[in-house]
Order: structure tokens, then sequence, then C-alpha cells
């Protein structure tokens, strides 16, 4: 195995494993304020466990850039491509994208989705404005995905 594919990989996986981190540390907050909410409203459960899930996504993006960097190297084709140093540093650069700020914005968006679950346990009608607001974290993700997208694409 070649470093520059060693460097790669390390990319890839730290593309998967950090958004996921941040991701089930994300949906683990929201749980835990769903779940106090719903002992007393179990009739929220539904609109709450939208808001729950919505900092999840982040993990879902690190992942699908972890497996567009292992088909574009042939690494789950079992023909890995001998990469150079500098090319393997292109392809790790290239999943910093969402590795950074996939993990920042799960917690982030979380925090966002804890508040507005406590505001749906007051005001029960207000859920789609609580999701908006949790859409608005979701947004930078998005953004880093695509540049990663972009970079890997142009590689």
């Amino acid at each position: 195995m070649s470093d520059g594919l060693l460097i790669a990989i390390i990319g890839a996986a730290l593309a998967a494993i950090l958004p996921g981190i941040g991701s089930a540390i994300g949906v683990q907050m929201g749980g835990k304020a769903a779940a106090g909410v719903v002992a007393e409203k179990p009739e929220l459960f539904g609109k709450l466990l939208i808001l729950q899930a919505l900092p999840g996504t982040q993990g879902i993006y690190g992942f699908l850039i972890a497996i567009l960097l292992m088909v574009q190297t042939g690494m789950l084709g079992g023909g890995a491509a001998q990469l150079t140093t500098a090319q393997g540093w292109s392809y790790f650069g290239a999943c910093m994208p969402i590795t950074i700020v996939g993990l920042i914005s799960a917690i982030y968006q979380a925090r966002t989705a804890v508040s507005a679950i406590h505001m749906v346990a007051k005001q029960p009608d207000a859920s789609a404005k609580g999701m908006t607001m949790v859409a608005l974290v979701e947004t930078y993700a998005i953004l880093a995905l695509l540049a990663s997208i972009l970079i890997l694409t142009g590689l």
C-alpha cells in the first residue's frame, strides 16, 4: 500500500467517523429532551421524533463522502490505486469540509433541536417552526457536503 493511499484512507475514515460522532451526540441530545416531553405529553412523539432525528444527517453525509472516495480510488473494487503522497493529501483535504463542518454542525443543530423540542412542548402547533429553525443549521452541513463532493470529483 502506498503512502498516498494510506493518507486517503485516513481522510475517508475521518469523514465517516467525526460527523458520525457529532450526529450520535446530537441525536442523543434531542432524544434526551424529547423523552422528557413525551413522558408528560405522549401525543407529541411524532413531532419530536423528527426534531430528534435531524442532527443525524451529518453522519450520513460523512459516510457518503467516505464511500465516494473509496469508489473513486478503487478501494471498493478490490484494485485500489497507487496514489502519490500528494494525491493522498488531495483526497484527505477533499474530505475535510464535511469532516469538520459535519462534526460541529451536528452538535449545534442538536442544540437548536433541543430548544425547538422545548418550544413544541409548550406550543405543539409550533413544530413546523421548530423544524425550520433546525433545518437552517443543516444548510451549512449541506454546503460542506457539496464542497467535499466538488473537490473529490475534481481530482
